[in-house]
């Protein structure tokens, strides 16, 4: 019952001053809003993320041809050409736990249908590639080994190349023009929308390795080699035993730098998602900045109360309260203005996401940990900012008190 009583003066007593309790509150609200907000749409992002890293397939190992010195020049991903069909053979032949493998090569080039034209990336593969990317087909069929052994000029185009070169007709069949060099369009690929890196994965046209690398390219090098293990678990296994094969083959003794960069699907991700894990705890340390702002103005307004109510203090004590029931109103003061303020930061928290979401676009994941975890640091903010306030109330001299102008 002394603690009902007591919560029921402290209820009065904000009530008394509905403005100032509202701007006291205003901190926590802005606060955990933020908060919410910001890890909702942070969420979002490393969601987005992850879907993209999930359309590259499954259980993903890629060897790009490059990563080298060479006369203190050190090259990237890709820039030298010193991958080649026999890896491709050994990765396939001599690794246990691989399921499938693909070698790749790629060229940019303009490509005419018709009276229509447009700029695009080929790439070469083999028909695992479709298997390995979890690629599958909206029309048509892939191209199968034998187009490989015979470097037939057949190509699968992705949807927004048959949407640039046909419009709405159908591509099946149809006759396009890669550097002058005429290829059947024999599939059409399932959209899969934007890349890791942010490019249209359906702005493509692949065609068997062989066709690229004899009548386009001119060349026997390969630009990268995508591997499937059969398991996650088999990632690093694999990983490692391909990093050895090819150290073998490309004579490289220890000590020496590599001429190729194995990456699996693991570490792309996490190189994928370290920015945006960067920017979420930038966004959440902003909002806990605001939480602790908000904070110390409920203290300051608690200290303010302590004083103007100095008068009221002392007759309660007087008629026999004691320390801790003051300490207990003013404590209780302080998180009911955090608790509420976290309630409504909760609400504004949850529709500034939604907002962001449908008006900007932006891909917002609420976090039910992350609200609940705002809520109680509100409260929290509360206990600890308003307990000196408090304990400050409950020590004042009843003699005093009653004396105070």
């Amino acid at each position: 019952m002394r603690f009902l009583a007591t919560l029921r003066i402290a209820l009065r007593a904000l009530r008394r001053n509905k403005m100032r309790s509202m701007l006291t509150a205003l901190g926590i609200i802005i606060g955990v809003g933020a908060v919410i907000a910001m890890v909702g749409v942070g969420n979002g992002a490393k969601a987005q993320v992850e879907a993209q890293i999930a359309s590259l397939g499954q259980n993903l190992i890629i060897v790009w041809a490059g990563n080298f010195s060479s006369g203190g020049v050190r090259g990237g991903w890709g820039s030298a050409g010193t991958l080649t069909l026999d890896d491709f053979r050994s990765m396939a032949r001599e690794i246990p736990g691989v399921v499938a493998v693909s070698p790749e090569t790629r060229t940019g080039a303009q490509i005419a249908a018709g009276s229509q034209n447009w700029f695009t990336q080929v790439v070469g593969e083999s028909p695992e590639y479709f298997s390995i990317r979890e690629w599958p087909l909206a029309d048509g069929a892939v191209f199968t080994d034998q187009d490989v052994r015979g470097a037939n000029k057949v190509a699968i185009i992705g949807k927004t190349v048959a949407v640039q070169l046909f419009g709405e007709d159908d591509p099946i069949g149809q006759i396009i023009r890669v550097r002058q060099v005429p290829f059947v369009v024999v599939g059409v690929l399932t959209p899969k929308g934007l890349s890791v890196m942010g490019s249209d994965q359906d702005d493509v046209i692949i065609a068997p390795y062989t066709s690229v690398m004899k009548r386009l390219l001119r060349q026997t090098t390969l630009r990268a080699i995508n591997v499937q293990a059969e398991s996650p678990e088999m990632l690093t296994p694999v990983q490692r035993q391909i990093e050895a094969v090819l150290r073998e083959h490309h004579h490289i003794v220890a000590g020496k730098d590599d001429d190729f960069t194995v990456r699996n699907q693991q570490e792309i991700a996490e190189m994928a998602t370290a920015t945006s894990k960067i920017m979420r705890l930038l966004l959440f340390a902003i909002a806990c900045v605001s939480l602790i702002v908000g904070g110390i103005g409920i203290m300051n307004i608690m200290l303010v109360s302590v004083t103007e109510r100095t008068r009221e203090i002392g007759i309660r004590m007087a008629v026999g309260a004691r320390g801790r029931d003051i300490l207990l109103q003013f404590l209780i003061e302080a998180i009911t203005l955090s608790s509420l303020g976290g309630i409504l930061g909760i609400a504004i928290g949850l529709g500034s996401a939604k907002i962001l979401s449908v008006f900007a676009g932006w891909p917002t994941l609420i976090s039910v940990p992350a609200v609940v975890v705002a809520f109680l640091f509100s409260a929290a903010v509360g206990v600890f900012f308003g307990f000196y306030p408090a304990r400050k109330a409950s020590q004042l001299d009843p003699i005093e008190a009653l004396r105070y102008e």
